[in-house]
Parts: C-alpha cells; structure tokens; sequence
C-alpha cells in the first residue's frame, strides 16, 4: 500500500461531539494538521479536554509513543469557517439529520479550495442523497466511522452516485494511514455494507426475545461466545472457508425460509424510546443500570476497545501472507 505523506494534508473535522473528537485524535495520531471546528458553541466547551484525554489514554496504552502536546500542536480548534480554506479534505460530523447536515455543507462550501474533498460521517443516509446537496457532488463521499474512531480499525468509504470513483481510492489508501482496514463502497445503497449485516442480526435478535425463544441476556451470550470469537479474525465468507462450506448451504435451504423479515420497529425497543430510554448514556435501556453500574459500564468498554485493539492488530487482514512471507525467508 502507498505511503502518503499526511503531514502535507490538512484536514477538518465539523462537528465536535463525541465522535468527531476521536475522529480528530485519529487524524492527529496519523500525522495530518487538522483544523477542528464547533457548528455549535457549546461543543467548545468540552472538546480541547475529551481529545486531550484521548491521547492520554493513548499513551497509557502504547497506541501513540509521544506525550498529548506532541500531536496538540498540529490541531486548531475554532468556530471560523474561513480557517478550512487550506483544508484538502472536510470531514462532517454532525448530527444524524439531513437539514443539519444540509445547512452545514452551506457553510463549508464557500470556503473550500476547488481540489478539496467533502465527506460526511453518516452511517444511514444515501450518499447520492447528501452530495446532491452540495455544489461538488463528484468530490463527495461518505465516511462511515466507529466510536471510538482513534483505536478501532473500521471505516466504511462510500461512493453517492455521482462520485468520482477514483478519488474514492484516493481516500481508501490514504485511509490505511489512519491505521484502518477500510471498506470502499463502490456503489451507494442503504446501511451500506456493515449496517446492512448487522441491522440483520438485530431484527433477527428482537424476533427472538419478543417471542419468547430467548431472554436478552441469552441473545447477547450467544453473540459474545460464537460471532464474538472469531470476528476479529475473519469476516463470514472467511468463517465459512474455514469451517466447512458445504454444511452452510445445507443449514441455508432449510433455515433461510424461517428467518423473520420483519419491517416494522420491534416492540421491544420502541417502549424503550418512548420513555425517553437511550442505554447507558442515561441508565435507561434493554438492561436495568443504577447510575453507578451505567458510569462502569462506559469505563469498561472504553478499557476494552484499547485491550482488544492490542490483540486485533497482531492478526491484521493479510496476516497469513505474512507468515508465508516469512516462511518462504526462513527456508
């Protein structure tokens, strides 16, 4: 894979809640100058802190080798729009809704340089819908991250429509140098690729509970101790090569026809909305939290996101070919 030079590409972040304050850590930790700008002020008022704990954790956990003021002095943070006119690639990160995000793309784009890329950090709206908004539709792509973006090696790049495909390379390349496997969605479609297998699993999970074949807490063993294991190794059509092809087209024929394909919102989790329940964020979800438990809950993941990136990156994607490398060396 090419090695970019990511110190020459400044790079913005709109958007600093949550997650586009690991976004930023991401980028910082690969090298870029990133301008981080608030839409909103209030955003201001936590982010210098969250991504300086960001690196903290990150040093603790041997992810980055040099203290938070090394990769501090590469960010600027601001509420100015006109501070992204050096910026070769924008990056939106607001809320899930499209007028947000429309409105937003009005502000970037008077300021953006003519060779600049915008994206979007969406994981449900089409792409084809989104770079319609804007007055460069073929430099627009959406960019699919995971929480936390600064240790998880997932990032989804998606192609709209009227993408140039090519540029959609571009950042899938330079994506490695944010320490990520990327996936580049070649052509737009709803969920994309991880959602669409996933939001699979999750009707399927509720068609469960709600009738009765299982409680939730069964459910989310099951996936701990079987997907949970081997899917920081290999993908489905890995696990399948591994296990036996033929036993899963024999289970398909009889099994596919009794899966439930459901559209509507399961019951389940939509009493769960209603009373305003959000999981852990506010210890109101599938599971019964006091405040305290919801508190560890948030703490444990986060200890486990670096603990289990510490064991994925020894098994990156082409780690078989490397052993064969290796072993054709030895001999």
């Amino acid at each position: 894979m090419e090695n970019i030079n990511t110190s020459e590409i400044p790079v913005a972040v709109v958007g600093l809640g949550l997650m586009g304050c690991s976004i930023t850590t991401c980028l910082l930790i690969a090298g870029h100058p990133v301008v981080a700008l608030a839409p909103i002020s209030a955003d201001l008022n936590h982010a210098e802190s969250r991504i300086n704990k960001h690196f903290e954790r990150s040093f603790a956990n041997g992810i980055v080798q040099n203290s938070p003021e090394h990769y501090l002095q590469n960010l600027t943070i601001t509420e100015d729009y006109a501070d992204l006119k050096n910026c070769k690639i924008v990056l939106e990160c607001t809320i899930e809704n499209i007028d947000v995000k429309a409105s937003v793309f009005g502000k970037i784009e008077p300021h953006l340089a003519e060779d600049a890329l915008l994206t979007s950090n969406t994981s449900a709206i089409p792409i084809t819908q989104l770079q319609a908004l804007t007055g460069r539709p073929e430099r627009f792509f959406g960019l699919h991250w995971a929480e936390p973006s600064h240790t998880t090696r997932f990032l989804e790049i998606i192609c709209g429509d009227q993408s140039n495909v090519e540029l959609g390379e571009y950042l899938y390349q330079l994506s490695h140098q944010w320490a990520k496997e990327p996936i580049l969605v070649r052509k737009d479609i709803p969920g994309f690729i991880t959602n669409r297998l996933m939001y699979a699993m999750y009707r399927e999970a509720f068609h469960l509970v709600e009738n009765g074949y299982a409680t939730i807490e069964d459910v989310d063993r099951s996936c701990r101790n079987n997907a949970g294991y081997f899917m920081t190794l290999v993908g489905v059509f890995r696990w399948m090569d591994l296990t036996g092809v033929k036993a899963y087209h024999t289970v398909m024929k009889n099994l596919f026809p009794t899966l439930h394909n459901g559209t509507e919102v399961p019951k389940l989790i939509d009493e769960i909305v209603k009373r305003d329940g959000n999981g852990v964020s506010n210890a109101n979800g599938f599971y019964d939290y006091s405040d305290e438990e919801a508190e560890m809950w948030e703490k444990t993941f986060t200890e486990f996101t670096y603990k289990i990136r510490e064991l994925a990156l020894q098994y990156p994607s082409d780690i078989v070919k490397q052993k064969m490398n290796k072993a054709d060396v030895d001999d």
